[in-house]
């Protein structure tokens, strides 16, 4: 059927990343025909979600980075009046790939993932992983997954559900005003991490011993994300999810702690209102002098001459200056603006501070979320709204070129990997799909990132079920810091008695020499050697990987050589910690191509629609069977109702 793909379309869009799915979103519900293909076998680039054999299979493919013989075939196809300007066959985003195991090596040559499908051999283990998790997207069991996972029970909703990156997980956000205690999105997470302590849980227990075996017969439990983020619960993208309604595709969990590293420990950090009153870390003092700068800084444009003297300061000499004790300068710094020491001025800071700030109490008790079944969900539900829309979608369909007109230097068609030229108006393309000989004028930045498998949590509480972040700053002075996500069992990314830990950090050296230090600092990773007391106390790992990724956000497109006015690129993952810049991106895209369209607005329910008495109602009314148009009573049999919803979207396309 792709060797057979309709000849023209409005908009065609090449790699499935989050700035290029929310663009196809966009388009096909302005109404344009769109034609959305990636090389890749799987959705998001590098924004995507692995299962535990899935991200091996990965690993093993950019540390080996075999050449593909480059067929020229297509060159025959274009004529004396047009020219071509060729993709690359090979992503070169990825570099220095290392893994390790740490845990107990014992033989898992052997041993199978449960619940995968045969390999099959036409398409190789990487190819086998793809089939396998298209083929778990369509399979009911996802619908077990709902309920169990708002019951209050995390260790038996992840001992039951697939939890394998799924399309079809529906989400409850809605914005505040129409939405009631039972189906805001912040709601049901928040009971969930009240109920979660269960006596029983008790986190002083010995923690379990996992072997790597066990680590891959589990797999299917794992969701792996090659970029590391959280949403800003008032951020653009969760704005846009509520806006376009595409949030009813997945479910999200509120990060439950902010913790700090200070002095060799860690510590949890009193953000909200209630948490610096039940603070036990802070005296009575400091309580109050930390509520007086908060609320200043919520409204600090109303006082200018308050920091109009240390503008041209950074925020931490302007901090000295505010009555405050060390330890508070350091939680603010590091764990509330989450800002460099050195190079943040004094209105970045305030307005860091700010946004946290506003985003506290939306969903929960700190201002981020994290979707569940990982970050790589949010790019295929923006895909899935694309194709209810009559978007349509091609994995493994590599593209050859792009086909420029030389009278008008407009691009006009592109060549696909079955030499079909495809016709259309405006060409989305990801950065990583560009040749050298266009990008030879861009200079890209890199990630350094690392994911770690470990066996208890950095900071352990009564519940063994929290979703942590710690911003640990540099040793050295010009240094970045490192931001690291701990994610747990009830997201749906890691096995049971694991923490899946991401770490990020632009790049000054390879990911390991950025980032082994800090693993080192938090880690313990010498588990057969007996270490002294404080070593013992620290999480083990049980296996790593690090590799660097390409960061080509803020590249101007007039730094790309030869590239014709209508076709714009999309960059890969930034190092920042929300999706801001994607979101932006995507929005500015859209608006150059589609000036009078409205930017992803909300589907249409049925009940605003009228029919004529002998019209036949269209499917796509299944679609908007949206949670505010159900009866908001109990959380479970919301979530039930919105899973068929979802199953019966999933019939449509």
């Amino acid at each position: 059927m792709a060797d057979n793909l309709p000849t023209e379309f409005d908009v065609v869009v090449i790699g499935t990343g989050l700035p290029e799915s929310i663009i196809a979103a966009a388009c096909a519900r302005s109404g344009q025909r769109v034609l959305h293909v990636d090389s890749k076998n799987y959705y998001g680039g590098n924004w995507a979600s692995f299962s535990f054999s899935g991200l091996l299979s990965w690993i093993k493919e950019n540390q080996q980075k075999t050449d593909t013989d480059e067929c020229e075939d297509w060159k025959k196809l274009i004529l004396e009046t047009e020219e071509a300007i060729s993709l690359s066959k090979k992503d070169k985003t990825i570099q220095h790939v290392e893994d390790f195991c740490f845990g107990d090596q014992d033989s898992a040559e052997d041993v199978e993932e449960a619940g995968a499908l045969p390999k099959l051999p036409v398409f190789g283990a990487p190819g086998a992983e793809g089939v396998a998790q298209e083929s778990e997207k369509e399979c009911p069991a996802v619908e077990s997954a709902l309920p169990e996972a708002e019951s209050g029970e995390p260790d038996k909703a992840t001992g039951t559900a697939p939890a394998s990156a799924t399309e079809g997980h529906d989400a409850e956000i809605t914005s505040e005003n129409e939405s009631s205690p039972s189906t805001a999105l912040g709601k049901p997470t928040l009971e969930l991490g009240k109920t979660e302590a269960a006596p029983s849980e008790i986190s002083a227990q010995e923690p379990k011993k996992i072997t790597y075996s066990q680590i891959v017969r589990e797999g299917r439990r794992f969701n792996i994300d090659l970029v590391s983020k959280l949403l800003y619960s008032r951020g653009l993208l969760i704005d846009l999810l509520i806006k376009s309604n595409v949030s009813r595709y997945a479910e999200f969990k509120n990060a439950t702690r902010i913790l700090a590293f200070r002095e060799g420990k860690v510590e949890q950090v009193p953000c909200s209102r209630a948490d610096v009153f039940n603070s036990k870390q802070l005296t009575m003092v400091e309580k109050r002098m930390l509520m007086k700068f908060l609320t200043f800084c919520l409204d600090y444009e109303q006082h200018p001459d308050e920091y109009q003297d240390y503008e041209n300061s950074t925020f931490a000499q302007f901090l000295r200056t505010r009555k405050l004790t060390p330890s508070l300068q350091y939680f603010i710094l590091h764990s509330i603006a989450m800002v460099s020491e050195t190079d943040c001025s004094t209105l970045e800071g305030l307005q860091a501070t700010k946004k946290f700030l506003q985003c506290l109490g939306r969903y929960g008790n700190t201002p981020f979320l994290f979707p569940l079944y990982g970050q790589g969900e949010i790019p295929q539900c923006f895909c899935r709204m694309c194709a209810v829309f009559g978007g349509i979608y091609c994995l493994r369909h590599p593209v050859q070129c792009l086909v420029v007109d030389k009278e008008s230097g407009r691009c006009k068609a592109i060549v696909d990997h079955f030499g079909q030229r495809i016709s259309a108006n405006y060409f989305i393309v990801e950065d990583s799909y560009l040749s050298e000989s266009v990008c030879t004028k861009v200079c890209y930045r890199q990630i350094s990132r690392a994911v770690l498998i470990t066996d208890q949590s950095l900071l352990n509480t009564d519940s063994e079920q929290q979703v942590s972040i710690l911003t640990v700053p540099p040793v050295d002075p010009g240094k970045p810091a490192v931001c690291v996500i701990e994610l747990c069992s009830s997201t749906m990314t890691c096995m049971k008695d694991t923490y899946l830990v991401h770490l990020t950090c632009p790049s000054t050296k390879s990911a390991r020499e950025d980032l082994e230090p800090v693993v080192q600092k938090l880690f313990n990773l010498n588990p057969e050697k007996e270490a002294e007391n404080e070593e013992l106390e620290k999480p083990r790992v049980l296996w790593a990987v690090y590799f660097n990724m390409r960061d080509s956000s803020g590249v101007e497109k007039s730094s790309y050589d030869g590239l014709p006015s209508n076709v714009y690129v999309c960059s890969g993952p930034d190092s920042a910690l929300g999706n801001d810049c994607a979101v932006k991106q995507a929005e500015t895209i859209f608006q150059e191509m589609f000036p009078a369209e409205e930017f992803c607005p909300a589907p249409p329910n049925p009940e605003d629609i009228i029919y004529d008495e002998d019209e036949i109602v269209p499917e796509e009314s299944g679609f908007s069977n949206s949670p505010e148009t159900k009866p908001e009573s109990a959380t479970e049999e919301s979530s039930s109702g919105d899973s068929a919803a979802v199953k019966k979207e999933d019939n449509e396309e």
